[in-house]
């Protein structure tokens, strides 16, 4: 058990396939800080209609914990390793994962989105998701913000109106398809 944040990160555990809230609970029956961001869908199956909460990032887990003291992470039932590059550990941005839990707690619709690097990084203005950066795209002609889990290579998209957003870098999006102006001038 992590008592102090000394020397603590956040890494994203690989888990074995529909453990995730398994190896969440069990975390944090052991006392460490965990992240388990869900989504909710609605599933249709011929007798019924159900909402149900499914993981953003299937089959990964997010546990802050000292690197040294790893042991009992890997013991817990449903994890399979740590991610990282060969036996070094690679630590989730902090911000990114401040980034998914202010989605999630906007209560706007979002979803798992394919990883892609096209596109400008855009900050939002104002509204539920102010100050979240991510990178915009146009689906069915509706703006979507894009927000990766790098290290994972992994995304979360929400809808949004584009008029809150403003580039990082003052220029234009450029999304596979499209070129998306945005104003800078708020």
């Amino acid at each position: 058990m992590e008592s102090a944040d000394e020397g603590t990160l956040w890494y994203a555990l690989h888990v074995r396939a529909r453990f995730e809230k398994v190896v969440s609970r069990n975390l944090r029956g052991k006392g460490y800080t965990e992240f388990l961001p869900l989504y909710r869908r609605t599933s249709r199956w011929s007798d019924r209609t159900k909402e149900i909460e499914l993981p953003l990032f299937p089959g990964y887990v997010f546990c802050k914990f000292n690197p040294t003291h790893r042991m009992p992470i890997l013991t817990i039932p449903g994890v399979n390793s740590i991610v990282g590059i060969g036996k070094s550990l690679m630590p989730v941005e902090e911000q990114e994962l401040s980034n998914i839990r202010t989605v999630l707690e906007s209560d706007l619709y979002c979803e798992p989105w394919p990883f892609f690097q096209a596109g400008q990084a855009v900050r939002v203005l104002y509204g539920p998701l102010a100050g979240t950066e991510g990178v915009v795209t146009l689906v069915k002609n509706s703006y979507r913000l894009v927000i990766s889990v790098n290290l994972l290579q992994r995304s979360v998209a929400v809808e949004i109106d584009r008029d809150c957003l403003k580039p990082v870098a003052d220029q234009q999006l450029i999304t596979a398809d499209h070129q998306i102006p945005v104003s800078t001038s708020r």
